[in-house]
């Protein structure tokens, strides 16, 4: 009977210590992975993000940038940090739900390796054409498309990206051919679509929004799943006749796999609190971001339907890094 209150003792000591753990947690600085690198769009939102954090969980959280491999290289190390609350990553769609396809030796497997905490941002894409391409819609783009197998061109910010991606996405739901032509980043790729040496791209919002607003590329559709309060006159995919063109830039917040429940559910609440703080929401809107958040479990659904629907796209363009 002495043997069987020790042992039942002892297992309440282990059942209780997370609990503990997740009621003192943090109790010093978190650090945050940006895998981006320094200078865009990402490193903006993610430091917005660490600081929304830092007032939700009241211990600084600091951001730090470890980029490579368009993203892997910090996703990587954070599967590999001791899972206890204190590395978290700001992932993001290429280094979380693309790369599992593209890259034929990932180091890591974002599913089993990192528990996903909640979304953070979101920002639609939008399809764009040069203004000297005489179609409206996305119903008129596709008919010409149709008319004209191969002859238009739909650039994007290399192999493997989202806007690559997206642009096979229209190939296979329109039943299209368009020739692909990558370049190294989305930014190079804009002089091209302006003087019509490429006719269509598929771009983030934050990228082409003052070339929007100019008048010097015209928008048909954004890829929401419902209109971009960014771009609140521009059809949805969905309203233009393709409901599973459906897809949005994101950024959230991870931590490896098997840290407490308890931590993630408190670093979900203090990510929900920022979303909804007006000041926080402000500056995301500067970046042509909308913020967002979700609970755990939602998260982890949303990334696997994004892999998902990645995993597909890749497939029907025969791309893989090796």
């Amino acid at each position: 009977m002495h043997l069987n209150r020790m042992a039942a003792a002892l297992a309440a000591m282990l059942m209780a210590t997370p609990m503990v753990f997740a009621q003192t947690y943090p109790v010093k600085p978190v650090r945050l992975i940006n895998p981006l690198g320094t200078g865009g769009t990402a490193e903006a939102l993610s430091r917005l993000l660490a600081k929304g954090l830092s007032d939700g969980l009241g211990q600084p959280v600091v951001l730090e940038s470890m980029s490579g491999a368009a993203g892997t290289v910090g996703v990587a190390y954070v599967t590999r940090a001791t899972p206890d609350g204190y590395t978290l990553l700001y992932g993001v769609t290429g280094a979380n739900s693309i790369a599992p396809s593209i890259y034929a030796k990932l180091s890591y497997d974002p599913e089993k390796d990192l528990a996903p905490i909640s979304i953070a941002f979101s920002g639609p894409n939008v399809l764009l054409v040069n203004t000297m391409l005489e179609v409206n819609s996305v119903q008129q783009l596709v008919a010409m498309a149709r008319s004209k197998p191969g002859a238009l061109a739909f650039a994007s910010a290399g192999n493997g990206s989202m806007s690559h991606l997206n642009g096979e996405l229209l190939k296979a739901q329109a039943g299209i051919d368009m020739l692909h032509v990558p370049y190294k980043g989305g930014g190079a790729a804009v002089p091209d679509l302006l003087s019509g040496r490429v006719q269509i791209m598929i771009e983030t919002s934050g990228g082409v929004m003052q070339l929007l607003k100019s008048g010097k590329l015209r928008a048909l559709a954004v890829t929401g799943s419902q209109r971009s309060a960014l771009l609140p006159e521009i059809p949805t995919f969905v309203e233009s006749g393709f409901p599973q063109m459906v897809s949005t830039v994101w950024g959230g917040v991870f931590a490896p796999a098997g840290t407490p429940r308890a931590v993630l559910e408190r670093v979900s609440e203090a990510a929900a609190r920022a979303a909804k703080d007006p000041a926080h929401r402000e500056q995301v809107a500067t970046l042509y971001n909308e913020a967002v958040s979700s609970t755990p479990d939602e998260f982890r659904a949303f990334v696997n339907a994004e892999t998902a629907k990645y995993a597909e796209a890749v497939r029907r363009s025969g791309m893989k890094i090796e």
